[in-house]
């Protein structure tokens, strides 16, 4: 008999469009893959050398269970210089990617019934890892029309309205709709926060390196001294280094809550795989890939002009990361094919799959049902030739 915790959740959509993808292209077919959220490009080779030599001289053993010393020296040192943010090492929890820091926050700080406020549209797994938290997710809409972002009224309602919150979490550059906060509309919800000083901030920064206008990035923690005390800050490499198959991410928090993570880890997964911990002491050592980051703002660009074009969307500016986030629901009522109406996002998804061979991720896993998600991870090509599918077996 299975939990009733295991019972709430669902699978990430994500990770279940692209099975489906790769099943097909494993049977032979061509499809075209802009659901998944993984830079196209490849690890950069300074950080592959630092792994393969980490291999050849035996660092193949346990390590603390946080990470090594080495790591979290260098992790902290980032922070100073990219960020601006005094941290101790040991402060720092490394974990097997940000997915894995954010799982490890909610189980160390929420008791049952504890609320975390998330606006919506939201990273798929923020609901579900709160609810395997026994805690109560609470989504406050955000609409294209606003960017996508939280209001300091909204917030502010939000917090009125629910005085179980224990956190609010804050994604910017955001997944899944590349929405990017100013530092103005950070502050501006932080004064809100300053009101309700028991509800902790969790800090989203995975894209963090992915913004296209010129210092807009901005971390909550840097609002006052005592606002950093309760922020929670996660990092990591997969986005920025190209390094998602190495699950390396980190936490940034207090000597308490770095305890309380550090603890937990030692009873889940003990410490992220040793090899990989010193490629990314090479990561955060050398140089930003500045090419990868100027790649992926002309990609977007192009592939929005292309979606422009699709009848029945509508399709916002990305501000950061490498996602963009149409408005579908034009195309809800359609007739297409032999037979076969949209009706959802879900269906236009299965239709494109299926039909055009082009996989995207459905809004409803994203808490925004009249929306698709498409990931521009990928060559201008192929940005190219998957909109010419898509044109090709929409009605016009």
């Amino acid at each position: 008999m299975l939990s009733q915790r295991i019972n709430r959740i669902a699978p990430s959509p994500t990770l279940a469009v692209s099975a489906r993808a790769k099943a097909m292209r494993a049977a032979g077919e061509d499809v075209l893959s802009f659901d998944v959220g993984e830079p196209d490009f490849d690890t950069p080779q300074h950080i592959k050398d630092a792994c393969i030599a980490a291999l050849q001289n035996g660092d193949t053993k346990y390590t603390a269970a946080n990470g090594t010393p080495k790591l979290r020296a260098a992790i902290a040192q980032k922070l100073a210089r990219e960020n601006g943010l005094e941290f101790s090492p040991d402060d720092i929890v490394v974990s097997c990617g940000g997915k894995h820091s954010l799982f490890n926050i909610f189980q160390s700080i929420l008791n049952a019934g504890d609320e975390v406020i998330i606006p919506t549209p939201y990273w798929v797994s923020y609901p579900d890892q709160v609810l395997l938290a026994d805690g109560i997710p609470v989504l406050l809409p955000t609409t294209a029309e606003s960017g996508f972002k939280i209001t300091p009224e909204q917030l502010e309602e939000g917090l009125k309205a629910h005085p179980q919150a224990k956190a609010f979490v804050m994604n910017s550059p955001s997944n899944p709709t590349g929405a990017v906060y100013t530092p103005e509309a950070l502050r501006a919800l932080c004064e809100v926060l300053d009101r309700y000083p028991d509800v902790l901030v969790i800090s989203d920064e995975i894209y963090e390196h992915m913004v296209y206008a010129p210092n807009s990035q901005w971390s909550m923690a840097k609002f006052s001294p005592d606002f950093a005390k309760r922020t929670i800050i996660v990092q990591g490499l997969s986005k920025t280094y190209s390094m998602t198959g190495w699950r390396i991410g980190w936490t940034a928090s207090t000597p308490e809550y770095a305890k309380a993570m550090g603890k937990l880890q030692s009873q889940s997964t003990s410490n992220p795989t040793s090899f990989a911990q010193a490629g990314a002491v090479a990561a955060l050592e050398g140089p930003l890939p500045s090419e990868m980051m100027a790649a992926f703002e002309k990609r977007g660009g192009i592939m929005r002009e292309l979606l422009k074009d699709v009848p029945g969307f509508t399709v916002p500016k990305p501000e950061g990361a490498f996602y963009l986030f149409p408005k579908v629901s034009g195309l809800f009522g359609v007739m297409v094919g032999k037979n076969r109406q949209i009706q959802t996002a879900t269906d236009l998804t299965d239709y494109l799959l299926e039909v055009a061979k082009v996989a995207v991720v459905p809004g409803e896993g994203f808490g925004a049902p009249d929306h698709v998600r498409f990931s521009y991870a990928n060559s201008v090509e192929n940005l190219k030739e998957g909109v010419n599918r898509i044109l090709q077996v929409l009605p016009e």
